[in-house]
């Protein structure tokens, strides 16, 4: 386990990595232009999820390489890389179940989305986050399924958007997953080497 720590604090590894999700995180945006265009602007912050998770990321990064911590963007970047990381990878293998094939770009965001969702949490032993910016994380991550699912904000799959109701109960309890993995992997984690 040292050794993978050690590869993950390495100070080329994580320039490159901050790289790699900046560029990761422009293409995502670029990828939700049509429906950007097409949304109320009360809403977008709340449309792009996968960019934006990976953009607060490419943010704890940029601040994780200079020695800095930002516990609430640590937060935020754990719990929705994970979510919107898995999301992605269930709801493209749900349209390969019902179209019987993918396109390549299809199967990019299965492995770009895979690896978000891996990195989010290779990164629990360093994030420095407590429950209140948990707490506020679980606010903006419930809320944006509200957003995505009530005033029909969410990204479209559209052969699977006659299952929209069961795809918004499926993300609500990835979310109340999300989080109760980030409190054990970092908060509880931290709390019991605390207490030994």
């Amino acid at each position: 386990m040292f050794w993978l720590i050690s590869i993950l604090r390495n100070r080329t590894f994580l320039i490159l990595l901050f790289i790699t999700n900046l560029l990761g995180t422009i293409y995502g945006y670029i990828w939700y232009g049509e429906q950007l265009s097409r949304t109320p602007v009360i809403f977008l912050p709340f449309v792009p999820d996968s960019p934006t998770a990976s953009l607060f990321f490419t943010i704890f990064l940029g601040f994780y390489i200079f020695g800095r911590h930002v516990p609430y963007i640590e937060a935020l970047a754990m719990v929705t890389l994970f979510k919107y990381g898995v999301w992605a990878v269930v709801m493209n293998l749900l349209t390969l179940m019902m179209e019987g094939s993918l396109t390549p770009q299809a199967y990019m965001l299965i492995i770009s989305h895979g690896a978000m969702a891996v990195q989010g949490l290779l990164y629990a032993p360093i994030y420095k986050f407590k429950l209140r910016h948990l707490m506020i994380t679980g606010i903006w991550t419930i809320h944006n399924d509200f957003i995505d699912y009530i005033f029909e904000m969410m990204p479209r799959y559209h052969s699977l958007d006659l299952y929209m109701n069961e795809i918004g109960y499926f993300t609500f309890w990835l979310s109340l997953l999300s989080l109760l993995l980030a409190y054990y992997l970092v908060i509880k984690k931290k709390l019991t080497i605390t207490y030994q």
